[in-house]
């Protein structure tokens, strides 16, 4: 009986043993990976190509060079993690940017100053610069356009925000007229919407809201809504502006307070649209409860930012109901809020305390108008319970700090590109200084980049509105395909806690008896999804495949009537 005992304890030991191996494979986790150096500080970020990132900085002293003297913009190669210089001719320091209907990268407004150590730079408070659709997968050949003589734009903006609406063509919105110390002011405040290219004579247009939400206005939030208006919050003020006629109807102010756009950064998203009716919804998060009648002397770099999330349904039932508050796991100033193809949202980067700029306040961290980065993201599920939405269970953290001059991207490849950080007024890399200038790229990767994943095999190079398609595909076979979601997504231009043009709509799509093919409906028009350049990802259980590109509409330039 005792042999009969001993026997059972050594195999039940043995059996634990095996249970706790260090060899036995690990589910599968959200992962930060470091990927290289980017050469130039990425304080503005956005796609251009399946194989692409564009990177600008200001006109600085950093490490790239380019035509003997120091790059402020940049290729990163999402495949090989190699950087190539860009020749850029206007200082693009604190510019936003979007995609045409063509599919040309449109880079609009930045700094008026003029860096010793770069002498061919120009004033980039009117500029434009385009790159054109790359087709080469290392960016070969493909370069950035500028003529300041004879492309501009028609008023001075430093701190704008551009977005496509429906004709294709991008609206570019707000701003000041020179780089600031801290605040706007109405002397030197952009109050006034214009396009490119140009319409309406191609004078701007000037805005009351614009006005009205002074000194705390810089990077107004904005999103195309599918009636064809546009939706802007900026300070703590929101409207509904009307492309056609300039009409601002006044909605309700966000609750307690909360201010969110430059200098108190929070973060703004326009939620997923779904079929049938695709009701638009806005969520903003994070900023600060400071007063904008505070002088910055008084402000500290340790003040708690907010950790509040305020979202509004924009039908008119929602907006008589007006915003609703949920709350993040942490105060955030300056987080980024990015969609994923499955309908969640990321809330990633920025600090848990102080507020946006560089060495204004009282008491910086070194530069740093902000401290104590948020090192560990969350995840924002729309269609959870309310007080159930936000989590960062299995989240990992990271050890590089985010703050201001920081960017963030989700990438075709399914992951988040994340780069950048600068509070500092030029490259600082001094070892007593906290935040340095950040040249460490990195990506947070997850879980389903480390498993089986379904695949979209082909897709055309253009689709219509309303249009059914079949494309092949293939799905791992331990896959049910008991859910199945197909995004069509508008990656952003990312630059200052903000995501210009980003856009996630979702496709009608039927999944055939043999699981090879998928038959999807595009968008009903070109105010769910303006004309222009799209990815298309398939999400099944919850596992994501990498996006296709595609082509929305004609692929015609600006301005489309069709």
């Amino acid at each position: 009986m005792l042999s009969l005992i001993t026997s059972l304890v050594s195999v039940l030991y043995i059996a634990a043993l095996s249970h706790a191996s260090p060899l036995e494979p690990r589910a599968p986790v959200w992962t930060f990976t470091e990927r290289g150096n980017s050469g130039i500080v990425a304080l503005e970020s956005i796609i251009v190509s399946p194989t692409l990132a564009l990177f600008f900085d200001k006109a600085s002293d950093d490490p790239l060079q380019i035509n003997n003297h120091s790059a402020w913009g940049a290729l990163w190669n999402l495949v090989t993690d190699e950087v190539t210089p860009l020749d850029v001719v206007t200082n693009s320091f604190c510019a936003s940017g979007a995609l045409l209907s063509n599919g040309s990268m449109v880079s609009v407004g930045g700094d008026p100053n003029l860096f010793p150590g770069n002498p061919a730079i120009e004033d980039g408070t009117q500029g434009i610069r385009i790159f054109e659709p790359c087709d080469d997968p290392a960016g070969v050949g493909c370069t950035l356009f500028e003529d300041p003589t004879t492309l501009h734009l028609a008023e001075n903006r430093w701190y704008p925000s551009a977005i496509r609406i429906p004709d294709g063509s991008l609206m570019i919105v707000g701003g000041a007229h020179h780089n600031l110390v801290f605040y706007n002011d109405i002397e030197q405040g952009a109050a006034t919407v214009e396009f490119f290219p140009p319409k309406f004579g191609g004078v701007p247009r000037p805005s009351e809201f614009l006005k009205r939400s002074l000194p705390v206005n810089l990077f107004p939030r904005q999103f195309l809504l599918p009636d064809g208006k546009v939706f802007m919050v900026a300070n703590n003020q929101s409207i509904i502006y009307d492309i056609q006629t300039g009409d601002e109807r006044i909605l309700p102010d966000i609750p307690n307070g909360v201010r969110i756009t430059n200098p108190f950064d929070g973060s703004a998203i326009l939620l997923p649209l779904s079929p049938p009716n695709f009701t638009p919804e806005v969520l903003v998060c994070g900023g600060t409860n400071i007063t904008d009648t505070t002088p910055v002397t008084s402000i500290s770099s340790q003040t708690p930012a907010s950790d509040q999330c305020s979202r509004i349904t924009l039908t008119e039932e929602g907006i008589k109901k007006g915003w609703v508050v949920e709350r993040m796991l942490e105060p955030r100033i300056m987080p980024e809020l990015l969609h994923l193809p499955n309908g969640q949202v990321l809330i990633t980067n920025g600090g848990s305390t102080g507020v946006a700029a560089i060495g204004t306040v009282f008491d910086p961290v070194g530069n740093s108008n902000a401290d104590n980065p948020a090192f560990t993201p969350s995840l924002y599920t729309p269609t959870a319970p309310r007080g159930r939405r936000i989590s960062n269970v299995g989240m990992p953290t990271s050890n590089i700090a985010r703050l201001y001059h920081s960017s963030v991207t989700l990438t075709p490849q399914g992951n988040f590109l994340i780069a950048g950080s600068n509070p500092n007024d030029m490259t600082n890399l001094t070892a007593s200084v906290k935040f340095k200038s950040e040249f460490r790229v990195e990506t947070l990767d997850p879980p389903f980049m480390f498993v089986a994943r379904p695949r979209i095999l082909n897709v055309p190079s253009k689709i219509g509105f309303s249009q059914r398609f079949t494309v092949p595909v293939s799905i791992p076979t331990n896959l049910r395909a008991a859910k199945i979601e197909v995004a069509l997504m508008d990656l952003g231009f990312s630059s200052h806690a903000f995501h210009s043009g980003a856009r996630l709509v979702f496709m009608n799509a039927q999944l055939s008896r043999d699981r090879r093919s998928l038959t999807i409906t595009a968008p009903p028009d070109r105010n769910v999804y303006p004309p222009g350049p799209a990815f298309i990802f398939l999400t099944i259980d919850d596992v994501t495949s990498e996006g296709q590109k595609v082509m929305v509409g004609s692929g015609a330039p600006p301005p489309q009537t069709d």
